[in-house]
């Protein structure tokens, strides 16, 4: 669980400071909670000013902020951390406040935010606000827009919102380690005006890649292309959480991306619109029906969906090889080979050896193999009906009827209403006639 430490107090105290403005304002640091927990967090629900349907993290949270005068102030840590990417699998990476992405931060357009940046990493760092409109200065391009914060210095930035959408934040200092270690979270801003593009839910995550050698816990943060874990939030199926959604919901899912590749993301059961990206919100009259949105590198996409087909709906990347685990891409393929002699040969030296792949990897999801130490199966996790055989950039909307308002609670597997399940043919099994 994340710590507030007196976080209501610290609001308190600071609510009759508006009179000071600019720096002297900046004097004292709000606290920094953080937390290691890897599921998602209840939406953090505003206890004043406009209202709006707060956001919920895969796997994550939102950071708290206290008001001071009129300023929105938030306290972001970069660390090294320690990321679950499911059960089996840990990763020493770099992120934010406890966790990798670091929490998301919320606001509403027109608010005046100040940020305050504290580096514990054992190099410098800057913060960019990817997508956002601000003054030059406060950009977060380390040496061009300001100098890099030093480790164990703590750098403010401040800036009133000018436009509500979906943004995300990142360093722009070292880049390729720090993104590849995992430095980044997202920023959302909700419209002033409640009743626009207002849904019932809102989730939000972040993709990132990883190149981590079996046994090991340390991302390659030189590898480009040859990535062999694709996550979600930093986290890989089954780990990471499903997405439950009330029959009938407007439902918004807001996804960045800041792996090296593109990402085609595909709903079952539901046709959605493209609502928003990193640059604003897509007018209705642009919006067109889709079932997959592909998301570029260093971009954000949003779709709105109805949830008016109730089930459990696969939820993933179109990619294949995305929604596998630790996949070593140099297999070869062995579909169709005759192993026989070859395993006769191979047993005399390796007494254990077991062929696999001549009718294809099927049988690697229902089989528990001995594993290399912090490594996880390529193809793994079980539903009601026996093995999914997904991994990755993988997981399940479950769209449920009998869901309250704002309950995030995994509802279990879906009850299928009898004779609407695919069944098994039980008459003659004889060679059906085939025409040339």
């Amino acid at each position: 669980m994340f710590t507030r430490r007196g976080l209501v107090g610290a609001a308190a105290v600071f609510a009759g400071v508006g009179v000071v403005s600019g720096r002297a304002q900046a004097a004292s640091l709000p606290e920094a909670p953080r937390t290691t927990t890897n599921t998602m967090q209840p939406p953090l629900v505003p206890t004043s000013g406009p209202d709006y349907q707060p956001v919920v993290t895969l796997n994550g949270w939102t950071l708290p902020w206290r008001m001071n005068g009129d300023w929105k102030e938030f306290h972001l840590v970069a660390e090294p951390v320690e990321r679950e990417f499911a059960p089996g699998m840990t990763a020493r990476l770099w992120g934010y406040n406890g966790q990798s992405p670091g929490p998301t931060i919320e606001c509403v357009e027109g608010d005046k935010v100040r940020i305050f940046v504290t580096n514990k990493l054992p190099e410098h760092t800057t913060v960019h606000w990817h997508g956002m409109l601000l003054p030059n200065g406060m950009d977060g391009v380390g040496g061009l827009t300001q100098p890099h914060i030093e480790p164990d210095k703590t750098f403010v930035y401040e800036f009133q919102i000018k436009e509500s959408g979906t943004f995300m934040y990142h360093p722009h200092s070292d880049e390729m380690v720090q993104m590849a270690m995992g430095m980044m979270g997202m920023f959302i801003v909700h419209p002033r005006d409640p009743k626009v593009r207002r849904v019932d839910r809102d989730f939000v995550f972040m993709m990132s890649s990883y190149a981590i050698d079996p046994g090991t816990s340390l991302p390659r943060v030189s590898e480009m292309t040859d990535f062999n874990m694709w996550t979600w939030n930093s986290r890989v199926f089954p780990g990471i959480d499903p997405l439950p959604v009330r029959l009938g919901d407007r439902t918004r899912v807001r996804m960045a991306n800041l792996t090296m590749t593109n990402h085609p993301i595909h709903l079952h059961g539901h046709h959605f619109s493209l609502t928003c990206t990193d640059g604003g919100w897509v007018p209705e009259s642009a919006q067109r029906p889709e079932t997959t949105i592909d998301v570029p590198v260093g971009a954000i996409r949003a779709f709105d969906v109805i949830a008016n087909n109730p089930g459990d709906w696969a939820f993933h990347c179109h990619k294949s090889h995305h929604t596998m685990n630790a996949m070593g891409h140099n297999t070869r393929n062995f579909i169709g080979a005759k192993q026989k002699a070859l395993t006769k040969a191979i047993r005399s030296v390796v007494p254990d050896y077991m062929p696999m792949g001549s009718a294809g990897m099927a049988e690697m999801g229902a089989m528990e193999m001995p594993m290399p130490d912090n490594t996880l199966p390529m193809m793994t996790g079980f539903g009601q009906f026996g093995p999914i055989e997904m991994g990755g950039m993988f997981t399940v909307v479950k769209v449920r009827e009998s869901l309250a308002r704002n309950d995030y609670r995994d509802p279990g597997p879906y009850k299928n209403p009898e004779g609407t399940v695919a069944y098994e043919f039980k008459g003659p099994t004889t060679e059906p006639a085939r025409r040339s």
